[in-house]
Formats: C-alpha cells, sequence, structure tokens
C-alpha cells in the first residue's frame, strides 16, 4: 500500500502519522476529520511489513484497532518495535490516540498488563463516562451514558497516573488518557460503509457466528447501522475536541 496521500508527500506540523494492523480497520470517521482539518495522514500498514517513520515528523499519531492482540509477537514480531515506539514517542510528548488494540498497545507501552477479558464484549453496548471525565478537555461534554460498537476480547489494567474517563458494566477501562495520549476501547469511528465492509469478511462472520450462532453477522451489523449516526456524533465531538486542545493549540 502507497503510504502517501492524495494531499502529498506527509511531513511537517500538519502531518499525521496514522498505523494500521489490517487494511479493513481504518480511522474512518477520525480519517474524515483530519482531511476536513487539513491534515496530511502518512498511513503505515504494520502487518505488511511497512516500517515506522521519526516520530519527530508528525503532529500527532493515531493507531488503530486489528485482529491481533498487542502482545501477539509470536505471530506478529512487529508488535515488540511498534510498543517501544509508542512507548518513546509518548513520552517525547506525541498526542496519542489508540483505537482498542490502538489503546490496548498504549496501556502496554505504559507498562500496564493486557489480557484476555472474561466475556468478549462484540456489538453495541452502553457505556458510561466516569467522575474524572467531568473535568477532562475532551471527553467533559458527553452526556452520562451513550451507545457504542465494540468488537474486543483483550483488556488492560489502568496505567499509573492515568485518568479513567469512560466505563462499562463489563469493562472498567473502557477510555484513560495519559497526558495528551488517549486510549479508547470502543469503536465509534465505524461508519454504514465500512460496517458492510466488516460484514463482508468472511474471518468477521465466523468469529460472530462462534459467539452469537448462526445469522449473528446480520443482528450485529443491523444493530450497528441503527446506531451508526449517534456513533459518528460522539466520534466528531472527542476527536475535534483532542485535536484542538492537544493538537493545535499545542502545537
Amino acid at each position: 500500500m502507497n503510504n502517501q496521500t492524495e494531499q502529498g508527500e506527509p511531513r511537517g506540523d500538519d502531518a499525521v502519522l496514522v498505523l494500521q494492523h489490517f487494511r479493513s480497520e481504518p480511522p474512518a470517521v477520525y480519517e474524515e476529520i483530519l482531511l476536513d482539518r487539513g491534515y496530511r495522514i502518512h498511513r503505515v500498514e504494520l502487518d505488511e511489513g511497512e516500517q515506522l517513520p521519526d516520530h519527530h515528523d508528525f503532529a500527532a499519531i493515531v493507531v488503530m484497532g486489528g485482529p491481533m492482540g498487542a502482545l501477539d509477537d509470536a505471530d506478529h514480531p512487529w508488535l515488540a518495535a511498534e510498543r517501544s515506539y509508542i512507548a518513546t514517542a509518548v513520552a517525547a510528548g506525541i498526542p496519542y490516540w489508540g483505537v482498542c488494540l490502538g489503546a490496548q498497545l498504549l496501556a502496554a507501552a505504559l507498562g500496564s498488563r493486557v489480557y484476555t477479558g472474561r466475556t468478549p464484549e462484540v456489538g453495541t453496548y452502553g457505556v458510561e463516562v466516569t467522575a474524572e471525565a467531568a473535568a477532562d478537555p475532551v471527553f467533559a461534554g458527553l452526556p452520562e451514558r451513550f451507545t457504542v460498537f465494540q468488537w474486543h476480547s483483550d483488556t488492560f489494567d489502568l496505567p499509573a497516573g492515568a485518568r479513567r474517563l469512560v466505563r462499562s458494566e463489563l469493562y472498567e477501562n473502557q477510555v484513560f488518557a495519559v497526558g495528551s495520549a488517549y486510549a479508547v476501547q470502543f469503536h465509534v469511528e465505524v461508519g454504514r460503509e465500512l460496517a458492510a465492509e466488516w460484514a463482508s469478511l468472511p474471518s468477521y462472520q465466523r468469529a460472530l457466528e462462534s459467539l452469537y450462532g448462526e445469522g449473528a453477522t446480520a443482528r450485529v451489523m443491523e444493530r450497528l447501522t441503527e446506531t451508526v449516526e449517534g456513533n459518528r456524533r460522539i466520534a466528531t465531538e472527542i476527536f475535534s475536541a483532542w485535536m484542538e486542545k492537544f493538537v493545535e493549540q499545542g502545537a
């Protein structure tokens, strides 16, 4: 995959690095927001062997999900280098936005335990903000409870010094932040087109059927499409607030 966008060679303060681990898990709505705000995107497909660039060249780093675990180094040896890269970039103050696997990688990079939870959280679920979210510049404006799309079985312990911002009934740690680094376990970035693409993938279909039985793909995706506009509003609010507070004001 060509890691340049149509906007040209992505270098300088207006470039954002996007790390992907699977072609079908792009930033989606987050990418639309970046392009609308005039940022150029440098996309690296780590699962396809593309190399990590110098993190100093970017205004921010967005790290997306994937089917592997954050510690699956035996099958994906590049994960160790990615965790080290994340730790170095965050320590240098580069704003970080991690989604699902990207959230788990941030937790691991900051020294926390990442492990398989008691039960998978796959489908549409309610989450709620914590008391700490009221003082957070990104999550303060959200309703007390809202609905999101989830697709994970792994979870993580809260890193030292982190602010827990969102929880769910099944998993206490849904969103945390350390400075300008944010970890978001759920997928509010998924729009209708990406949802349809996920529904067409045999590996995703098998995962859903194994969890919820025959016909699960249609049921889960129908529910997602019913809530996709609400997800988009949440994604737009939190990602835009993060950009404004940490990427643009902090530049």
